[in-house]
């Protein structure tokens, strides 16, 4: 007996690439990525390069009490990081705040 959710795989590997770098196929990708034990990140990966990413990551912070990033990866561009489970909280945020229609959302995990 083996524990399935402990297993490493890459969060971003069912992401389709499209003709921008910035924007792949218009969807915002929301994932959930084990880290060691309990602990999880998740990543929002497609938002708009118009907005203010650090802004976002700030007011994300106050508003879910955990602790977020920015990070810039070498494929798909900058990827926000938010500690814990924050799938459901930035789902609703993002169509609260008007950055995301909830059609344009897909949300990726166990």
């Amino acid at each position: 007996m083996s524990i399935q959710n402990l297993n490493s795989r890459d969060p971003f590997a069912d992401a389709i690439s499209g003709p921008d770098d910035d924007i792949q196929d218009g969807l915002v990708h929301i994932r959930i990525q084990q880290r060691n034990g309990r602990k999880t990140l998740t990543t929002v990966q497609g938002l708009s390069a118009d907005y203010d990413l650090k802004k976002i990551v700030r007011s994300c912070k106050k508003e879910f009490a955990c602790n977020g990033t920015v990070i810039e990866h070498p494929e798909y561009g900058e990827v926000l990081q938010l500690q814990g489970d924050q799938r459901e909280n930035i789902c609703q945020w993002l169509t609260k705040a008007g950055l995301a229609k909830a059609d344009r959302l897909k949300v990726h995990g166990f």
